[in-house]
């Protein structure tokens, strides 16, 4: 499977054009303002959001390539526009949002984002979750799309210094893709983006899952 051997996989046609046209219309009419670039908890403000990542249908694909039942842990909606044109530097993603704060060896550090509880998990817990970014709009070159690094995940969890000397030294994946289509990933594989050199509105939803258990009255947030 390439998400196990390089860290990733592109699906085309995955979501279907009338769920994405009720994403976009809700957004048309959302109070919800973008910070920083995005929209954290989308799931808890957007409703055709919250009905396309609890579905059964999703959360069956996204069992494909987790070791059990899938459980949602975090949904951004990523926009970006001609202005709020951001650039975001090779990285892995670490965190993970939860209810509660709770003690397990070499959890941390912790943090609140956007009244939320997020924490640095060990990697076995990253190799147990899967991220969908379904995108909304065309994903070019021109208006600064994903890139990625294939088999970096495998690396572990990567000093800032590793993380620099693994770019400089191996080729990326341009991650241009179609609106409905898909990019699933491991969380920790290494990604970044660039400034569009043609801002547009470029738009993508990333829902991750787990199918780590957590310790008992702790759900993922």
């Amino acid at each position: 499977m390439s998400v196990s051997e390089k860290g990733f996989e592109f699906i085309d046609d995955f979501v279907a054009d009338d769920v994405i046209a009720d994403i976009k219309a809700e957004l048309s009419t959302s109070s919800f303002l973008s910070k920083g670039g995005g929209i954290r908890n989308a799931d808890k403000k957007l409703t055709t959001v919250n009905t396309l990542v609890s579905s059964d249908w999703l959360r069956e694909k996204a069992e494909v390539y987790l070791s059990g039942r899938a459980s949602v842990v975090r949904v951004i909606l990523f926009i970006k526009v001609p202005g709020n044109n951001w650039l975001v530097s090779w990285h892995q993603d670490k965190t993970v949002a939860v209810s509660q704060r709770f003690q397990r060896v070499n959890w941390g550090p912790w943090s609140v984002k956007d009244g939320v509880t997020h924490v640095q998990p060990t990697v076995d817990v990253l190799e147990q979750m899967v991220s969908f970014r379904i995108h909304l709009d065309d994903s070019t070159e021109r208006n600064g799309c994903l890139k990625l690094l294939p088999n970096s995940h495998k690396e572990g969890i990567m000093s800032q210094e590793s993380i620099q000397q693994y770019s400089s030294s191996h080729r990326p994946v341009l991650c241009e893709a179609k609106s409905g289509s898909a990019l699933v990933m491991r969380p920790h594989v290494l990604h970044a983006s660039s400034k569009a050199h043609e801002p547009s509105l470029r738009r993508v939803l990333h829902v991750e899952y787990s199918s780590y258990s957590l310790p008992a009255g702790v759900v993922w947030a």
